[in-house]
């Protein structure tokens, strides 16, 4: 089953964004058009969502491996992962060490998050609840989704994935997959990473200061499989640290993928 990507630059370093749950490579564009100058940017569109394939199950492992064939051991990339993008990548990088020179980690912790799920489980009810026949306009859209997502940032978000169908509309993300294994999305696949080495490589691991899903609880399970991790937290922002706070975080991504283009100049 294959993945949408899109790429950006010709030269330099890869860099590869795995976007979170309900969001689109696209999410990355305008990171990605800032880096292309210097490296190859290629912006994922993950399973289960935007113009990818629909596997019939969620799951870490699944998911992991297929990004791993778009990349190559010999080009290693810098490894860009966000929310489930970022535990996609955490799995991929200790599956398959040899694809990733380089690790970042946005907003997101090895664990079973478990009761924090309850958020998108709200969300992805109140997508399907939506009556699209009767939807003409996408601010008829907007309107039907206000009662259940009143932040008008998320509720923008979540209507990225509603697209034209011919006379209709239609989600792109699959809700009935996403809904159906949300406690996959929340967990983490410990059992299948027994006996997996931990990632040697270096990692940077950047929190939101205000979310929940990295604290000082999960540093330990961060360290036990990504030994050189270095966390760094963004003031002002939230989960979605890249669209709260772009300035802050494409200068903290900037000076993580020059130090690996130090490291390759002098090996």
């Amino acid at each position: 089953m294959s993945l949408h990507t899109t790429d950006l630059g010709d030269h330099g370093s890869r860099v590869v964004f795995c976007h979170g749950l309900f969001g689109q490579g696209k999410n990355w564009t305008q990171v990605g058009k800032q880096l292309a100058a210097d490296h190859r940017v290629t912006l994922v569109d993950m399973p289960h969502h935007g113009r990818s394939s629909w596997p019939e199950e969620f799951d870490y492992v699944d998911v992991a491996d297929r990004v791993a064939q778009l990349l190559d051991a010999d080009d290693p990339v810098t490894l860009v992962g966000h929310s489930m993008g970022g535990k996609a990548a955490m799995v991929l990088a200790l599956r398959h060490p040899e694809l990733v020179a380089r690790l970042c980690v946005v907003d997101m912790s090895p664990v079973d998050y478990g009761g924090h799920a309850g958020e998108f489980r709200r969300y992805i009810d109140a997508m399907q609840g939506m009556d699209l026949d009767a939807i003409t306009t996408r601010a008829e859209a907007d309107a039907a989704l206000l009662d259940a997502v009143p932040n008008t940032t998320v509720r923008s978000f979540l209507l990225q994935n509603l697209r034209r169908d011919g006379d209709g509309w239609r989600w792109q993300a699959n809700l009935e997959v996403l809904g159906r294994d949300l406690a996959e999305l929340g967990g983490w696949p410990e059992d299948d990473l027994a006996g997996t080495s931990p990632y040697e490589g270096p990692v940077l691991w950047v929190a939101g200061e205000t979310s929940p899903y990295i604290s000082d609880e999960f540093a330990p399970a961060m360290e036990r499989y990504f030994p050189r991790v270095r966390r760094v937290t963004v003031k002002g922002a939230g989960h979605w640290v890249h669209s709260e706070q772009p300035e802050i975080f494409l200068e903290v991504l900037r000076r993580f993928v020059r130090a690996e283009d130090r490291s390759r100049l002098s090996s």
